[in-house]
């Protein structure tokens, strides 16, 4: 640390500490607000990776009512258009004000070292005597995983507080402490590495990931794009928005084209109507998830599963042969080569702007596959020798967030929170059987982000009062691999670790955990054929 910064080594000691304000750190504080959490907040606001990842005309991809707090509905929810991402930042604070989560938060906080004190007294210490902490058959005979709130500090937490008048390093003591940064935001995925000469280094023009523009405001954001070749990389939700802009910035004969260069095709959908059916008739009703297999499955529903497999892929085909009618993907080469499925199942499905192929068949927006890229002077050169000029080149990569996760824990958690597959195995998406006494809310996804953070911190708060307890770290361990193999059997990019075939089981089991019952609606109709929102797990 430099060593201006002051630093405090006074412990300030609490019960549950959070890391985080974004959707799943407020939905944290909002549940465990009894142990008067202190919530640490790198920036100055809350809202996460919307406030800060978010260009001027990012939109939620669902209507408010599927994007919403069980006891927070929206003001205007059956308003069927999306919401921008102002909006979506008024609703979170709205929440936040309502239940007085703003209170629990220290603004401009930022962790800098976290650090583990739980060795005496602790049911895990036998898991920290093993030598090879990579030897999964030895951790898993840690046994118990023990309470949440023990009496006691068990992890120490560094924070550096800036402000206009100083700039201090606090710690602090949690018996809990509850991560909510986040897979996005802060650290880019890096460039891959490039031989001699073809790195940014040799380009003349400006290189900035989709980060660095999202914090530009609307007028330098348009004077970045207007008149100028742009390459985007990437064909994904951030990466079709931003082609968006650099279309509208470049109308008129002035104009000049922007150029996608895709690595990996992905579906797209224009709207939640498929051939005039409601989208979510396909795969969120709980009689369409009965269809494709979940954890635990009794021997005849994994038979039934197994007998509809035909129809499953029936459905995906369906839905492919609306897309490919409805949207010009073969005349630009878009049509991806994987079934529809696998996109859902890894929450990569993104909905498209409405004006995006127009804008293409105008010439403003164009497309170029290709598997591998590199930088010459004057933009980029593909596998097949072909250059497309370029004056500014954004990356929209995405986000190394498990490398933002190990930077920040010690060893050896930091080797343990990832395993040999590259997957966070997280028992019900929020505890690590072999990290004791934290949790992780926001590392897995769903069709609703929201929905399942909040229903996980409804979980968590429960378990840290000792309403239920949790199953061996080996039965954890076992839990979490059915999952993950149900995942690589769906998808091939099950490293997004994405529950959204499976979500309704997910949430079945919570509550069936929590002593809640798992059939929400109020008859046998609406139970199999009406989609489950976060209003459906109200606490009674």
């Amino acid at each position: 640390m430099a060593a201006n910064i002051k630093q405090n080594h006074h412990h300030i000691v609490s019960k549950v500490g959070i890391i985080g304000a974004g959707i799943s750190g407020i939905a944290a504080a909002k549940q465990l607000s009894s142990h008067n959490p202190v919530v640490f907040e790198a920036t100055d606001s809350i809202g996460g990776v919307w406030k800060h990842c978010s260009y001027n005309s990012t939109k939620l991809q669902t209507p408010r009512c599927d994007f919403e707090f069980s006891d927070y509905p929206w003001p205007d929810r059956d308003n069927s258009s999306f919401p921008s991402h102002l909006e979506v930042l008024d609703y979170l604070y709205g929440y936040a004000k309502h239940f007085d989560v703003l209170r629990h938060i220290k603004f401009n906080s930022k962790v800098v070292e976290i650090r583990y004190v739980g060795h005496e007294q602790t049911e895990h210490e036998n898991i920290w005597e093993v030598h090879d902490h990579n030897n999964v058959n030895d951790l898993r005979q840690a046994g118990e995983f023990g309470s949440l709130l023990k009496g006691r500090p068990v992890w120490e937490v560094a924070v550096r507080h800036t402000s206009d008048q100083s700039d201090v390093v606090q710690w602090y003591a949690f018996e809990l402490l509850v991560v909510c940064i986040g897979k996005y935001g802060d650290i880019p995925r890096t460039l891959p590495t490039y031989n001699d000469s073809k790195g940014p280094e040799v380009f003349s023009g400006k290189v900035l990931h989709a980060m660095d523009y999202s914090k530009l405001d609307k007028e330098a954001a348009r004077l970045l794009l207007k008149g100028k070749k742009v390459a985007i990389v990437g064909y994904k939700k951030s990466a079709i928005d931003l082609a968006m802009e650099c279309a509208e910035a470049n109308q008129g004969p002035e104009g000049q084209p922007c150029t996608m260069v895709i690595r990996t095709l992905h579906w797209t959908v224009p709207s939640y109507w498929i051939w005039g059916l409601p989208f979510f008739l396909f795969y969120s009703i709980r009689s369409s998830q009965f269809l494709h297999e979940r954890p635990n499955q009794s021997l005849f529903t994994a038979l039934l599963c197994l007998l509809f497999s035909p129809l499953r892929r029936a459905i995906s085909k369906f839905i492919e042969l609306y897309l490919v009618r409805k949207l010009p993907l073969n005349k630009y080469g878009l049509k991806p080569d994987h079934p529809f499925e696998e996109d859902y199942a890894s929450c990569q499905m993104a909905i498209l702007p409405e004006n995006f192929f127009p804008e293409a068949d105008k010439g403003k927006i164009t497309f170029k596959t290709t598997s591998k890229w590199w930088f010459w002077s004057g933009g980029i050169e593909f596998e097949d020798h072909t250059k497309l000029e370029a004056d500014v080149v954004l990356l929209c990569t995405g986000y190394d967030g498990k490398k933002k996760l190990q930077s920040l824990l010690p060893e050896p958690f930091s080797s343990l929170v990832v395993d040999s597959t590259g997957v966070m195995p997280l028992y019900r998406g929020t505890i690590h059987p072999l990290i004791p006494n934290m949790a992780f809310v926001g590392y897995i996804e769903s069709v609703s982000n929201l929905h399942t953070a909040e229903l996980r911190c409804k979980w968590l708060a429960r378990l840290a009062e000792d309403k239920f307890k949790l199953p061996s770290v080996e039965k954890m361990l076992d839990q979490i691999t059915k999952e993950l193999q149900i995942m690589k059997r769906t998808t091939r990019f099950y490293k997004r670790h994405c529950i959204s075939t499976f979500s309704i089981n997910h949430s079945d089991e919570i509550c069936q955990e929590m002593g809640w019952t798992s059939r929400r609606k109020s008859n046998w109709f609406l139970e199999a054929f009406s989609p489950y929102t976060s209003q459906d797990y109200r606490e009674n």
